[in-house]
């Protein structure tokens, strides 16, 4: 398929401004300021959440070193450098809605050392980016990440990881999880991709990031290219776009004398090579004088992006969902020749095609949730996708990869564990391994019949009680069955005795019938 093929075509005025009069709601969504003890309110008249645990369950408050004017960034949470664990927030969405998630990094020397660590950061199990401040860092500035995720279940999760290069604890100062409009940016498969943002920008404007609430989701427009500026007049009647950028957008503009080409190096910096989705906006403020037009063709390095572009007071926006790009991108905008008025442009915005990560099965993750809430003392890192990413399954967790994501085994052997066998263990039909072995378990064995492919079951050294389930003997490719020192009583079931092959171990219970030998 061409790259001109893939160009979607131009969209006008498919929604209203909301009333002048009154100020817009806050955005619907989540925000976390990490670390911090009590809500936080922002200058803006935004509310942030302490991140209590019912938000993350592992890692540890900090205060910066440093001063800050942004309360958000005075706080951090800190997480282990644990290579190949990683450390969640799970966070209650509406499913199947879009959310622009958002990370805030501000380091302020909280692990001790002159620069921050980098690190890993995914959203469900999707590896999103490399998190590395650095450079932010020592000019002063807080980092943040961007992208646009659908929420495929009741919650959603954004994870830190240590990767190879992480040399000190990762941290996040902010989060955020803000519901979009449904026609946001709806050009892209979201059930197969996610957008992560590259440059988001107000052209000819120099103040501060325009954002909430300007900007009713509390996007961040970022200054761009004062020179070669100007005001747009007061004349403008556009309403709005499918992305809904905000109005104060249009009230500046990038633009050149008539019959000149306007050429932007943007985004900004090089690009890895990816497919990206590209979005321009355009609104032309000059045509009521002596019926000025503005009439544009644009091409992405040198590729034809779109032609005879025509800018009204009305207002115009052109954007494709998938673009090859690698390097540094030139963008021209060239007028054509019954155009009055120079070439301009208000704002753009770019990010890079994202693929998912695939996710659990959801019946394993359900079982497995389940049985976290039966025990007491589970891994630190059993929160997120169990699975996904692959590098950061949860400790003890064994998965496959094949088409479907299954948990194939299950391994906590001398984990510190305590509390009950949830019955939901037994939804995980795709286990072949099961070790529990030397923990603090009790109660009864939940009845395991379901789990075909089981091979190994390992409880032995709990303190279990109750009888040995028959229908153990039901599984029929069951080799090993470790049951010692425990609290069981009862008789041992024939069908586990006189099971061919099987390796059944029963001693130190208190057990009223034959046993096979120790």
């Amino acid at each position: 398929m061409s790259r001109t093929s893939l160009l979607l075509v131009l969209s006008l005025l498919l929604f209203l401004s909301p009333s002048l009069s009154q100020p817009p709601p806050p955005p619907s969504g989540t925000l976390i300021d990490c670390g911090a003890a009590a809500p936080t309110a922002a200058a803006n008249g935004l509310r942030w959440l302490p991140d209590a645990p019912s938000l993350v369950s592992a890692g540890a408050p900090r205060n910066v070193a440093v001063r800050t004017l942004d309360p958000t960034l005075a706080t951090v949470r800190s997480f282990p450098n644990l290579p190949g664990r990683k450390f969640c927030y799970v966070v209650g969405v509406a499913r199947g809605s879009r959310y622009a998630v958002r990370s805030t990094y501000f380091y302020g020397g909280v692990n001790g050392r002159p620069d921050p660590p980098v690190f890993d950061q995914m959203v469900d199990g999707t590896l999103w980016a490399v998190v590395n401040t650095t450079a932010d860092y020592r000019r002063g500035s807080a980092s943040y990440y961007e992208g646009v995720f659908l929420a495929q279940g009741k919650t959603m999760s954004f994870c830190v990881g240590a990767n190879a290069h992480t040399d000190s604890d990762p941290f996040v100062s902010a989060l955020e999880f803000i519901q979009l409009g449904d026609s946001m940016y709806n050009s892209t498969d979201f059930g197969s991709s996610a957008l992560s943002l590259v440059a988001r920008n107000s052209f000819g404007y120099g103040g501060a990031p325009i954002r909430f609430p300007d900007d009713q989701f509390d996007r961040f427009w970022e200054p761009f290219g004062e020179e070669n500026s100007s005001k747009t007049s007061n004349n403008l009647t556009v309403s709005g776009f499918w992305n809904l950028p905000p109005l104060k957008v249009f009230e500046t503009e990038l633009t050149v004398p008539t019959s000149q080409p306007l050429e932007l190096q943007w985004p900004p910096g090089p690009l890895p090579n990816a497919s990206y989705y590209i979005a321009l906006y355009f609104a032309n403020g000059h045509d009521s004088v002596a019926g000025g037009s503005r009439i544009q063709n644009i091409t992405v390095n040198g590729v034809p992006y779109y032609s005879n572009l025509n800018v009204t007071s009305d207002g115009a926006a052109v954007f494709t969902s998938k673009w090859p790009l690698i390097g540094l991108t030139t963008i021209n905008l060239v007028p054509t020749s019954n155009s009055t008025l120079g070439p301009m442009i208000n704002a753009g915005e770019a990010f890079q095609v994202l693929p998912l990560g695939r996710t659990t099965h959801t019946r394993d993750v359900i079982a497995l949730e389940n049985l976290k809430l039966s025990l007491r003392n589970y891994p630190i890192d059993w929160s997120g996708d169990p699975c996904s990413p692959q590098q950061y399954s949860w400790t003890g967790v064994k998965c496959s990869q094949g088409s479907r994501i299954r948990v194939v085994s299950l391994n906590l052997t001398s984990m510190g564990l305590s509390g009950t066998l949830s019955p939901y263990l037994a939804n995980m039909t795709a286990l072949t391994g099961i070790w529990l072995g030397n923990n603090g378990l009790y109660g009864p064995i939940p009845k395991l019949s379901s789990l075909k492919h089981l091979e190994i079951l390992h409880l032995n050294d709990n303190q279990l009680d109750g009888p040995i389930p028959s229908s153990l003997g039901d599984i029929s490719g069951l080799q090993e069955l470790f049951l010692q020192n425990n609290n069981l009583t009862g008789q041992v079931p024939s069908s586990l005795l006189n099971k061919p092959g099987l390796n059944l171990k029963v001693n130190g219970n208190h057990l009223s019938s034959a046993q096979p030998p120790h």
